[in-house]
């Protein structure tokens, strides 16, 4: 399962459904608006990843910041707290505050939702990103691949990570993200 099917089925689709009232959206528009911001996340994602030790800091903050809970508990996306971490996510994923400013103009560009709306709405999918990467983490093949601490592990812990971000292995999240949001939708 993909980061973005995790996220639209979760919770019955209580993730949508929460993240829409919370930015008084309709559900619809609200996953359309999920399925144009992940792509840049994932993009964040797999690039941190190919860093020196980059999967290492990743599962590093899987398996130790609890980040099930925001897939698990749709009440907490609007909290401060989850939008905190969120930011702190973004932060690490997009690497600016800008980047987090372009990747949320052009997701208005294709959605029509006001870019504001969207600024507000980018911190509430990075932590369900990184509580859907948490949920499948938690005792999988990315795990055990690390625990056992070798380079080659680390390597293929990367493949891994990048099949569950790109399930048609073309290199590119982005149109898988899309075609299950189409479908969802």
């Amino acid at each position: 399962m993909s980061i973005l099917e995790t996220i639209l089925k979760a919770q019955s689709g209580g993730l949508v459904k929460q993240v829409a009232g919370s930015l008084n959206l309709p559900e619809g528009q609200a996953g359309a608006a999920i399925a144009q911001l992940l792509p840049a996340l994932t993009q964040g994602l797999k690039q941190n990843v190919q860093k020196p030790s980059g999967l290492e800091s990743l599962l590093g903050a899987l398996q130790g910041g609890n980040h099930e809970r925001y897939v698990e508990q749709p009440e907490r996306l609007a909290s401060q707290e989850t939008i905190s971490d969120g930011n702190s996510i973004l932060g690490h994923l997009l690497g600016s505050k800008e980047k987090s400013r372009q990747v949320a103009a052009q997701a208005a560009e294709k959605t029509g939702i006001d870019t504001g709306v969207l600024k507000k709405m980018l911190p509430m999918v990075a932590a369900m990103a990184m509580g859907s990467l948490s949920k499948e983490s938690k005792g999988g093949a990315l795990s055990q691949l690390l625990s056992s601490g070798s380079q080659q592990a680390s390597s293929l812990g990367a493949n891994v990570l990048a099949g569950f971000l790109d399930k048609d292995n073309d290199s590119s999240a982005v149109d898988n993200l899309l075609g299950m949001a189409k479908k969802l939708f």
